[in-house]
């Protein structure tokens, strides 16, 4: 069987990249075609795949601002010709799922959200701080590619979709059926160690406008509470130019450091709505608990206090596990304000042991062998019914 995976870039590892390299585990003969490849920023599992870039790898400062391409991209993924292969499996968040399919292969794809620039996310994207122009653009493109967006999910045999949160939206824009696979966390590199826990709260996030980091960075320039944040990108001089000294900033660092501040630190927090997050997952899995805007995949991630669920959520109360940390349910500094210093209060009611047990549900071989049955009994079953 000649498989082709599809991945939107190739740029750093980050959730989505650590589900590709379970896909190149399953299929480490097939090809991987991407928009645009940085090498070496992703791991040497992805960088030993036969690697297809698209006409975007050429342009001009594409490395550093290929996410400027965006109107470029439904044109670059439909460029590629996947004649041939049995088996196109996408991973997607922005274009891939857009990649067109000819010779009647079957195309399944592993969908981390619908393009969340054009939909539920514009204005976080592309409204603010130094955005008038690009903003203004952004507005004049986004009917073509909302339409683009759901013209080309037909082209998709089987969604599966990383949280139940995602299935709404699947069935929303798309109005297509999906079934859930939650995404893995290698809870055998994250594992508890017997280091005391430090006074210093962390986030582990990329630095991009939907993650809300600046809501933490004001909340806790108020509260004065040491934070230390790991990771890089956009939102970076900004943050940076805002935050008190009690924040420090520690750049993108290696796994190994960033499993040493899970061990260390006294609570993760996680201040925007994410589509599933395996962060909080990576942090569990270390016995640490998670403070979460309480909304999208969070909820079905992380067990709060009892009888502490927002009615309306839709997601029933977990009754039987012990809390694995506690949500915020407004976007504003207030409301988290609140959360971390009601934490104060009920940190030492935290077990790191049932803790991990939540992210245990999540790991590794799971994943593995949930998308190796799926793949297998959907292929069967199509095969079945063309016969």
């Amino acid at each position: 069987m000649k498989v082709a995976l599809v991945h939107d870039w190739l740029t750093g590892m980050r959730g989505g990249e650590r589900c590709l390299e379970v896909f190149c585990e399953l299929f480490p003969e097939a090809d991987l075609f991407t928009l645009v490849h940085i090498p070496g920023n992703v791991s040497p599992r992805i960088e030993s795949m036969r690697i297809h870039t698209s006409f975007l790898q050429n342009l001009p400062g594409i490395e550093k601002y290929y996410r400027y391409y965006l109107p470029l991209m439904p044109w670059a993924i439909g460029a590629f010709n996947l004649r041939g292969y049995d088996l196109i499996l996408s991973s997607s968040h922005c274009v891939a799922k857009g990649i067109r399919i000819t010779g009647g292969g079957t195309h399944i794809c592993y969908c981390f959200t619908p393009m969340r620039y054009i939909w539920d996310q514009f204005d976080i994207y592309f409204s603010g701080r130094g955005r008038k122009v690009q903003s203004l653009v952004m507005r004049l493109l986004k009917p073509f590619l909302k339409n683009w967006d759901v013209r080309s999910s037909r082209g998709v045999h089987q969604f599966i979709a990383t949280s139940r949160h995602i299935q709404k939206k699947i069935d929303s824009y798309y109005r297509r059926d999906s079934t859930v696979i939650t995404p893995p966390v290698n809870t055998d590199f994250y594992s508890p160690d017997t280091a005391a826990r430090e006074d210093f709260f962390l986030i582990v996030s990329a630095l991009s406008p939907y993650k809300r980091v600046d809501l933490a960075v004001e909340a806790f320039n108020e509260l004065g509470y040491p934070l230390r944040i790991i990771g890089a990108g956009p939102e970076m001089p900004y943050l940076r130019s805002i935050a008190a000294s009690n924040i420090q900033f520690l750049g993108p660092i290696a796994d190994e450091e960033v499993r040493f501040h899970y061990a260390r630190c006294r609570a993760l927090v996680f201040p925007g709505e994410e589509d599933f997050g395996i962060v909080p997952l990576e942090a569990q899995a270390m016995g640490c608990p998670v403070i979460a805007l309480g909304k999208g995949g969070a909820l079905e991630t992380v067990i709060p206090e009892p009888g502490s669920w927002k009615p309306g959520t839709g997601i029933p109360e977990e009754k039987t596990q012990k809390p694995t940390g506690l949500f915020f349910y407004q976007a504003k500094k207030k409301s988290l304000c609140q959360a971390i210093e009601h934490f104060n209060s009920v940190e030492s009611g935290f077990d790191s042991n049932e803790i991990r047990e939540r992210a245990l549900e999540f790991n590794l071989d799971q994943f593995r062998y949930r998308i190796r049955m799926f793949i297998q009994e959907y292929l069967k079953k199509s095969h079945a019914e063309k016969t």
